[in-house]
């Protein structure tokens, strides 16, 4: 199956304040920056690398005609920096309505191979991220009894792929997280929901994956191609636009295949 054309904006977003993690590079953070611009959103963008942070920023400018988002450098692993990235988005955009949660970390080692820091680490980026981040935004949120979190799983939460031990337990972990805070954060008026990738193409996932295993992981597909990283930030922003209004605690699988 052919990719389908890029979508046109419909103004979604358009007056929200929306903050996405790990948006330089050319992923999914990047691609849902973009997409929050294209639907009226002020944004502001945040990664640890500054170089490739301020490149995306004028990137998005320079491709969607909006103003160019604010940016912040933080280590998601580090909870003073995360602070700092939520005072930051709050003097850059006044109220923050949308967080979405995109930083994680991946690679391929069997368990028997497996060192404590590996499995730290990739835990500490893929999930504890995801905490870090909903519990230095949700205050602000609670307090204007309005606001929503999407959060990156991924399809590994549900299924077993060799090597992938820790990023699989650490992305059922995000699942499990946003169904649980959701349920606290319903109280408020805030939504929490996630999205589970299979496979999305992208120049870093290409350059860390071998030919042969993306061309397997692609053969599983039902449409027999990997997603364009667009395509699941256009879940992500109807998860972060009030079309989803009724929608809490869910994980949506954007996946052409059995789960």
């Amino acid at each position: 199956m052919t990719t389908p054309a890029y979508p046109q904006p419909r103004d979604l977003l358009k007056g929200k304040t929306v903050v996405v993690t790990a948006a330089a590079g050319t992923g999914i953070g990047y691609a849902v920056a973009k997409r929050a611009a294209e639907e009226g959103a002020t944004v502001l963008i945040s990664d640890f690398h500054e170089r490739r942070l301020g490149e995306a920023a004028d990137r998005i400018a320079e491709e969607t005609g909006c103003a160019r988002p604010a940016t912040f450098v933080c280590d998601v692993t580090n909870q003073e920096q995360v602070d700092g990235l939520r005072d930051a988005a709050l003097r850059e955009l006044g109220s923050i309505d949308v967080l979405i949660n995109n930083a994680g970390l991946g690679g391929e080692v069997d368990v028997v191979d497996m060192s404590d820091d590996q499995w730290n680490r990739v835990l500490d980026v893929t999930l504890n991220s995801v905490f870090r981040m909903t519990r230095a935004f949700l205050p602000t949120m609670y307090e204007r009894k309005s606001g929503i979190i999407v959060n990156n799983a991924s399809v590994l939460g549900w299924r077993a792929q060799k090597g992938q031990a820790h990023y699989a337990a650490a992305k059922a972990g995000v699942m499990a997280f946003t169904r649980c805070s959701a349920i606290e954060a319903a109280e408020h008026g805030v939504r929490i929901n996630a999205v589970a990738p299979s496979i999305a193409m992208h120049a870093f996932l290409a350059k860390v994956t071998t030919d042969d295993l993306l061309a397997e992981l692609s053969a599983k597909e039902a449409f027999g191609r990997p997603a364009e990283v667009w395509e699941v930030a256009n879940v992500m922003i109807f998860l972060a636009s009030d079309l989803s209004s009724y929608m809490t605690g869910e994980i949506v699988s954007v996946s052409s295949q059995r789960a």
